[in-house]
């Protein structure tokens, strides 16, 4: 049996589909590393909105998907990029999805840390009209939801905090103040341009050496208050370099999705722990290396995640910031949906033969419970765009 999948040149080539998935089965949470998967959110396909209007979210197949992450032992990472915030998921939604996760986590035993930002402030046609103090306020309040759910906190990026701030020593003043109310460490996100371009410059500079400096300033200030970073800036060598540089007993979570093997695996010097958004469609799969790398076989967690790189380049290709279409993409061929939708209508945000690559990439891996159904959703999909099989 065939599939006819397009190229990016207009032409078309055979493939041939896998008919059996890699069979992983569910497990318990890992020894070795700290694992949380980013996680999508589904949207409620037969809500009358439109792209802007506040999110329609299908929420009992949200909280299903995390279920599912969480039986593999992965913790998740909610309301975060992949879960379209910002970019489809306003604060509203985000603070109903914290509160409904965080109470799903708890009754499950699950592993949760939630993202924390200023999404309250939204731009006008002035830019961001606030004051420092507002932005430290937006971030308060979503500090405290998080707090009071019981999940972890991250402290992410904030678009209106990098259209405001002078100088370094702006974030200097912010972060230290939401650091000394923290309740609990919490873990900081540096969140690079390429994935969203709003945060260019942050930490008050677009030079990145000056930048790291202030980054692990504000850490050094604060060291029992920082659970760990996450570095979303897609560059290997330069993670490695802040992680030898954090304070004894903080954690370097990598959000590097370009390369992860190797910084999870880590040198002589240490190793990097996980939070990353390619683990939403590679959860089954990333948990067996991770429990591989328990055993202390590195030889053996390479074998099995270094082929999935591939596929996670091509999801984070530029735009970059799109990457949770592909995302969502692969979770309706998996099964955990029923329908292609996104929302904030992102579903529209990448190809047709962007789709095909994902498709085979995915398959050739054998991320598809049911390669059938993959495949049947595949031609469906095809047959919309008037390709015939």
């Amino acid at each position: 049996m065939t599939i006819r999948l397009p190229d990016s040149n207009g032409a078309s080539r055979t493939y041939e589909p896998r008919t059996e998935p890699l069979l992983v089965t569910p497990g318990t949470p890992f020894t070795s590393r700290t694992v949380y998967s980013a996680a999508h959110v589904v949207a409620d396909p037969y809500a009358d909105v439109s792209p802007d209007s506040p999110a329609a979210v299908d929420w009992y197949a949200t909280l299903a998907f995390r279920r599912h992450l969480w039986s593999h032992g992965l913790g998740v990472a909610e309301a975060m990029d992949t879960a379209q915030r910002g970019m489809g998921l306003d604060w509203a939604g985000a603070a109903e999805l914290i509160r409904r996760s965080a109470a799903e986590a708890k009754s499950v035993g699950g592993l949760i840390a939630c993202g924390v930002g200023t999404d309250q402030l939204s731009a006008t046609e002035i830019g961001y009209p606030y004051s420092l103090a507002e932005i430290r306020a937006a971030y308060e309040e979503q500090l405290a939801l998080v707090e009071e759910s019981g999940a972890r906190a991250i402290l992410m990026a904030s678009r209106a905090l990098a259209a405001v701030a002078k100088g370094p020593e702006d974030y200097l003043e912010v972060y230290g103040h939401l650091l000394r109310q923290a309740s609990e460490p919490v873990i900081l996100h540096w969140l690079g341009p390429m994935f969203d371009p709003a945060l260019e410059g942050y930490w008050g500079t677009t030079d990145l050496d000056a930048a790291t400096h202030t980054f692990l300033d504000v850490i050094a200030a604060h060291p029992d208050k920082v659970d760990g970073i996450k570095v979303s800036l897609l560059d290997a060598q330069r993670e490695i370099d802040i992680r030898r540089r954090l304070p004894q007993g903080v954690r370097c979570y990598t959000g590097d999705d370009f390369n992860y093997p190797e910084l999870i695996a880590g040198d002589e010097q240490g190793f990097s722990h996980a939070l990353l958004g390619i683990f939403d469609p590679l959860g089954p799969l990333a948990a067996q290396a991770v429990r591989v790398l328990d055993t202390g076989d590195v030889k053996g967690f390479r074998e099995l995640l270094d082929p999935t790189v591939g596929l996670s380049r091509h999801l984070f290709r530029t735009p970059t910031r799109f990457y949770k279409t592909g995302v969502v993409f692969l979770a309706w061929l998996a099964g955990h949906q029923s329908h292609f939708t996104m929302v904030g209508g992102l579903q529209s945000a990448r190809s047709l033969p962007h789709f095909a690559k994902a498709y085979e990439l995915a398959d050739g891996l054998g991320l598809f419970p049911d390669p059938k159904l993959a495949e049947e959703r595949m031609k469906n999909l095809l047959s919309v765009y008037g390709v015939d099989q």
